[in-house]
């Protein structure tokens, strides 16, 4: 009832419109993933080539979110948060719809790369927007609503994904989500703290490259990217590769990838609201992810080494390492409340971007590791070695929980 009591208070119009946004953002990210063999078979791909043009257009889709993390997060410094949120939005809904037009490969793979770059400016812009509009002392449990709300996107793409009448319409209820969306951009206010610098010309605003012409200022972005590893690997390679996992244990079963993914995001929706409420009680945002890194250390081991004597104990398994994993919200936050106003939408859209990204090098890892160790070894190794950064990177960042974030950054 407290907590309810609280999140009354926070809810105003940026936190819903960020938490809306962001559930639109995870729905159309993972339902390419739910989407892609069935749109890939009914364009005359199979067998192998049904792998290799998946993941062709997979890492178009994070090039393109790479690049959309710098552009948006320059954008989000120079030009405002809002443009930058209804800006994204705009952006991948279109693409997305035209994606249910599509009939040959090329075209899908200059969308996917389109709807990368506009899925990338969404969490950063949301998350920095909340952060600045909110009461220092509150401003965990409104990012806390953004990511859990925006995690059961997931769950919602899994089940289109599955029910819609084709892979078109499913791409088309997504983009009609996104452009829906963007009639509640009336009545959100730009952040205080934006405006108070806007007009200042003798701030730097957005200057990207300054955060690597100061050694500090890097160690710290560094960091701040080194935090979110383990979520990725997770979502990346363990659950990503579920089927991979349950055959290598020999599960008496079989594992539906996209089942894994929708337990997996359950139980990261659960595990965000967990850690941002933990948060809040204990004053601290290190505390918190040093909890869940133990925890999914523990979880990981379980994981590859209980040997699941069923499907339901494997489908768990996936919940249980969602929940670990739940400290999304709380990683972005860490980002956007480690520098000033005039460069936080700029690292908040950018980290959690180049986190995402970081899954190309985690999952080379673990390919090429599984020749000498196997998969199981392999997973443990990578794993292993992510979460010992990111403690690493939590331990090295100041505490940030109530700091006031009403300060410029100084760029020589």
């Amino acid at each position: 009832m407290l907590l309810l009591r609280k999140l009354s208070h926070i809810l105003n119009i940026s936190v819903i419109v960020a938490a809306l946004g962001y559930f639109v953002d995870i729905f159309d990210l993972i339902l390419f993933g739910v989407v892609k063999d069935a749109s890939l078979t009914e364009l005359g791909f199979t067998g192998k080539e049904l792998l290799n043009k998946g993941v062709y257009l997979l890492n178009l889709q994070m090039v393109g979110m790479l690049a959309g993390g710098i552009l948006w997060g320059i954008l989000g410094d120079k030009k405002g948060r809002i443009s930058v949120l209804f800006g994204s939005i705009f952006l991948y809904s279109a693409a997305n719809i035209a994606n249910g037009f599509v009939h040959d490969i090329n075209t899908y793979a200059i969308l996917r790369f389109i709807a990368g770059v506009g899925l990338a400016g969404e969490l950063g812009a949301g998350i920095t927007l909340v952060t600045e509009t909110l009461e220092k002392e509150k401003r965990g449990y409104g990012t806390m609503v953004v990511v859990v709300f925006g995690a059961l996107g997931a769950v919602l793409a899994a089940f289109v994904g599955q029910l819609a009448e084709s892979w078109r319409t499913a791409y088309f209820i997504g983009g009609g989500l996104g452009l829906a969306l963007l009639a509640l951009r009336v009545g959100v206010l730009e952040s205080g703290m934006f405006k108070n610098i806007s007009h200042q010309n003798d701030v730097k605003k957005g200057d990207f490259l300054s955060i690597f012409t100061s050694r500090s200022r890097f160690t710290k972005y560094l960091a701040c990217i080194c935090v979110g590893l383990p979520v990725w690997f997770t979502i990346g390679i363990l659950i990503i590769f579920s089927k991979s996992f349950a055959e290598a244990q020999q599960v008496n079963g079989t594992i539906v990838a996209g089942k894994a993914i929708m337990f997996a995001y359950l139980g990261l929706s659960l595990g965000d609201l967990a850690s941002g409420i933990i948060s809040q009680v204990l004053h601290s945002r290190k505390k918190v992810v040093l909890i869940f890194l133990a925890t999914s250390f523990i979880l990981m081991m379980v994981y590859l080494f209980s040997h699941a004597p069923s499907v339901s104990y494997f489908y768990l398994l996936c919940f249980l390492l969602g929940i670990s994993t739940g400290f999304w919200a709380i990683f972005v936050t860490i980002a956007a409340e480690q520098f000033g106003t005039n460069m936080r939408a700029t690292v908040t859209t950018t980290v959690p971007n180049f986190v995402r990204g970081a899954v190309v090098p985690l999952t080379s890892s673990f390919l090429f590791l599984q020749n000498s160790f196997g998969i199981i070894h392999s997973a443990m190794i990578v794993g292993s070695v992510s979460i010992l950064l990111s403690g690493i990177a939590v331990l090295s960042l100041k505490e940030s929980f109530s700091k006031d974030l009403n300060y410029i950054e100084e760029l020589a």
